[in-house]
């Protein structure tokens, strides 16, 4: 175990290695440490504690905000980046690494107490708390920002029962977010996470991708530029069509279950892998989750078709199944793979969605939002792409005067 000491030298070399690669964050860091737009505003965030999510928390305190952060998931924490962030003035941090459901809570408790001006969330948790048991700081909170499609379908059903008294901000809907994020994070991080726990070849083998979204789309992506076949399952008819002319099969899971070598699920919904499937797949099949909570793969259901369960290898839990005795395995409890058992996404795909994440705090901060959810401004995320651009040296093309007319003009025709 380290000491201290050293957790406070590793995580602040992990964050010096973000913040030279997230060009675009910095360039916001320096505004913010000019312009001072968060002056005495407090910030309470739930988000993976590792070192891109350090970079933002130090933009926010470079901004004039006090900041406290707790984790998001009992195992994305990493313990080095927490001892390196709380060691920062104007900054608290209450995260750490598997820590019991108990503790995930308390530390979300331990960020509230700041009373907070503007809350981070990632999954919604904080705002749940929020709103079922410290309702008493609702009135003080001006605004949140959310940074996870998870997060936003909980927002979603809390708007619509009319339940959600607050204003938030849906980051993870921006474009500069979930075009890269969810695509080209997720799907490199995840694979990321589950080549290191498994030290397996992908090439050759079977994957079935539960879910087409623009993470599923990612995963699926990276998973046959690895050399794997890809099955996706859907319930969603245009996005099954879509994954069959990117060149998937497409079929139910009760299908895919036969046939996979390496399952991943990336649905947001629950029991997408469930107990009728795990008798139907192969021995040795291994099942990882990318989705926010680690409810899509039906462990309970597992458990109970089970007559063994053991470790046998790091972040990996490998279930002997009753009758047949095949094995089942397991990575990181089922939770979100490219974290619990990885880094995360790159930090040039992080310096965007933060870079949405920054700005807007700064607007929620500088204008009057009613309660509900709110789409991030469309200036925000054309800034956030050209900056992207600029440190990238690529320019791109301009309309001209001529152009401009063009494109307002409903008389041209044939």
């Amino acid at each position: 175990m380290l000491s201290n000491k050293e957790l406070l030298e590793s995580g602040t070399q992990k964050m010096e290695w973000a913040k030279n690669h997230m060009p675009v964050l910095e360039q916001i860091r320096q505004e913010f440490a000019a312009k001072k737009p968060l002056k005495g505003k407090k910030i309470a965030m739930a988000l993976h504690v590792e070192a891109k999510t350090a970079v933002l928390v130090e933009t926010l305190a470079a901004g004039g905000a006090t900041v406290a952060i707790t984790g998001c998931n009992p195992l994305s924490t990493q313990d080095d980046v927490a001892q390196a962030l709380g060691n920062l003035p104007g900054i608290s941090c209450f995260a750490k690494y598997d820590c019991s459901t108990s503790e995930y809570y308390e530390a979300i408790d331990q960020v509230l107490d700041i009373a907070p001006d503007i809350t981070i969330d990632d999954g919604a948790d904080l705002i749940f708390k929020l709103h079922k048991e410290r309702r008493d700081l609702l009135p003080k909170i001006v605004g949140g920002c959310e940074e996870t499609t998870t997060g936003i379908h909980r927002l979603l059903a809390m708007e619509k029962e009319g339940a959600l008294e607050m204003a938030v901000l849906a980051v993870n809907d921006a474009q500069t977010k979930f075009l890269f994020d969810n695509r080209y994070g997720t799907g490199q991080s995840a694979w990321d996470g589950i080549m290191r726990t498994t030290n397996l070849l992908v090439a050759g083998k079977t994957v079935v991708v539960g879910g087409y979204g623009w993470c599923g789309r990612g995963i699926a992506m990276r998973a046959a530029g690895l050399g794997a076949e890809v099955v996706v399952t859907e319930i969603n008819p245009v996005r099954a069509l879509e994954a069959r002319m990117d060149g998937c099969r497409v079929m139910p899971m009760a299908d895919a279950a036969k046939i996979g070598d390496i399952f991943v699920t990336t649905t947001g919904n629950c029991d997408v892998i469930s107990g009728a499937h795990f008798p139907l797949m192969k021995s040795g099949a291994i099942l990882a989750n990318a989705g926010h909570f680690n409810v899509e793969i039906d462990l309970p259901g597992l458990e109970k078709l089970s007559s063994g369960v053991k470790t046998v290898r790091k972040n990996i839990r490998e279930y002997t199944l009753n009758g047949s005795g095949k094995k089942i395995n397991v990575l990181a409890e089922g939770r979100l793979v490219n974290l619990a058992a990885g880094d995360g996404h790159p930090a040039e795909v992080m310096d965007m969605s933060f870079a949405n994440q920054a700005l807007g705090v700064r607007y929620i901060a500088e204008n009057k939002l009613k309660h509900g959810v709110h789409k991030v401004p469309a200036e925000i995320d054309e800034r956030i792409a050209l900056l992207k651009l600029r440190s990238m040296d690529v320019e791109i093309d301009r309309l001209s005067d001529k152009q401009k007319c063009y494109t307002d003009d409903w008389e041209a025709g044939t």
